[in-house]
């Protein structure tokens, strides 16, 4: 790339998706639009603007030919119909001169978890619906490399992102609707990584309008290092376009190659990384029918049980009766391991992980925007630092949560925790150990989960009708 074309792409960080749309009409494209857009995007000289006016001038057949080849366009080096209908297009504002498919140098960000915050939202679209977009996004990229999201809801993020109008405070001002979409910065400190949309679009979530998830993948593409692509089936191609189905969309394996020279692929299910100074060695795979085997968090999810043990849990569904063994971070890549309680919120569709002191949602295999959240929002008391055990009795929409030797008790209708508690463990669930490692309600019984033992406990009869081992729902 010439050196002129460098300085070109440092005087533009950002990287705008799509802009330019209706600056003349299709049925009167003018000379001077065609030279401004050449100027724009393929470094062509404004010295020479007068040679529009000689027929076959080679600087200018040359820069049209650059542009149709980058574009995917027959070279005929002439202004015809058809290359002046992708130049009329929604369009991304950086210069596609070079042929680079990462920003110049490379930026990336030195880490695998990344966090994000949506500041400010659309009106277009209900919150909700703008959280599931942008989470959709990021998980195009996710699935492809090491890379693993979180979303903070307060805080600087890695990555900020707002919906903004005109002069939004970075000097790139939006240009109304139809024209520039958003922009986005590449991997870096400060406002690098930051993704704005265009307020005066209209955002949507399917073909009518601008679509969201589409052009947020897009950009957020470029927050993450990558500049644009030649191919036409690219995601990174910077032609906007409603081309397939958000909820069909795969990446194209130009924009996977392009983002793995980044950051690599994804590590296979099995591999667990570990980092260089860490001295402990890899867990092997818990035997399910040990004797002594304990679990460090027990739940349900959607008719099937989850037992958590280390960075593995058992999977046993009601079609399979064999119980299946996978890495957690195989599921869900952003949670942690070694667990200290799940519950699951059948009202709410959602399973509740927590580990110290903050906690997920699980819907599914996908972690909940908004998550991971402090246990202090759900009602707690400072002192307490972790949960050691949680269930949710269907029935009531209450869940119960053990912190050493007592209980607090939830309202899940109301989202508040029960006034007159805690309460100690061993004056309402007599019999059971006042350590609780796991709980779990089914067949009308609690099952308390205490080292390698648990007790099944009758909430009516108030009383521990057997006890079993840890495991024997592994089949044991």
């Amino acid at each position: 790339m010439e050196p002129l074309a460098i300085l070109v792409l440092l005087s533009l960080p950002i990287s705008s998706a799509y802009p330019l749309h209706g600056a003349v009409s299709k049925d009167h494209p003018s000379m001077e639009f065609a030279q401004q857009y050449l100027e724009k995007y393929y470094n062509f000289e404004k010295n020479v603007e007068q040679v529009f006016r000689r027929k076959n001038s080679s600087p200018v057949v040359k820069k049209i030919q650059e542009m149709q080849k980058f574009l995917g366009l027959e070279m005929t080096g002439k202004l015809d119909s058809s290359t002046m209908d992708v130049m009329l297009k929604p369009r991304c504002g950086v210069p596609d001169v070079g042929g680079f498919t990462t920003f110049p140098g490379s930026p990336k960000w030195r880490k695998n978890h990344l966090t994000y915050r949506i500041v400010d939202y659309t009106p277009d679209l209900p919150k909700e619906s703008v959280d599931s977009a942008i989470e959709k996004a990021l998980k195009v990229w996710e699935e492809v490399t090491p890379l693993t999201f979180s979303r903070l809801s307060e805080g600087e993020a890695d990555i900020m992102i707002s919906f903004a109008v005109g002069e939004h405070g970075d000097f790139y001002p939006f240009d109304g609707p139809g024209q520039s979409l958003a922009h986005a910065y590449p991997p870096g400190p400060g406002f690098y990584g930051d993704a704005h949309f265009d307020d005066d679009e209209k955002w949507t979530l399917g073909p009518s309008g601008t679509n969201l998830f589409l052009v947020a993948a897009h950009e957020l593409g470029h927050s993450l290092g990558l500049f644009h692509s030649s191919n036409k089936g690219a995601l990174m191609y910077p032609v906007y376009r409603f081309s397939t189905n958000p909820t069909q969309f795969r990446l194209s394996q130009d924009d996977i190659d392009g983002i793995q020279s980044l950051y690599g692929p994804r590590p296979s299910p099995d591999t667990i990384v570990v980092p260089l100074s860490s001295v402990a060695p890899r867990p092997e795979t818990p035997a399910k029918c040990d004797p002594a085997l304990s679990f460090d968090a027990v739940s349900t999810l959607r008719g099937e049980l989850l037992l958590f043990k280390d960075r593995y849990f058992w999977r046993r569904s009601r079609w399979n009766s064999e119980p299946e063994v996978h890495l957690i971070s195989a599921f869900w890549p952003s949670l942690p391991s070694y667990l200290d309680a799940a519950y699951e919120a059948h009202s709410k569709d959602s399973v509740f992980i927590f580990k110290g002191s903050q906690f997920w949602a699980v819907r599914g295999n996908e972690v909940q925007a908004g998550y991971p959240k402090s246990i202090h929002s759900l009602g707690f008391p400072p002192s307490v630092r972790k949960i050691d055990a949680a269930v949710s009795d269907k029935q009531k929409k209450k869940t119960y949560f053990f912190v050493e030797d007592k209980y607090w008790r939830f309202n899940e209708k109301r989202n508040l925790m029960d006034k007159g508690f805690p309460r100690l463990i061993k004056d309402d669930f007599p019999g059971v150990k006042s350590q609780v490692d796991a709980v779990l309600q089914a067949f009308g019984f609690f099952y308390f989960f205490h080292g390698s033992s648990q007790f099944e406990f009758d909430p009516n009869a108030r009383t521990v009708t057997h006890t079993l081992k840890s495991n024997s729902w592994l089949m044991c």
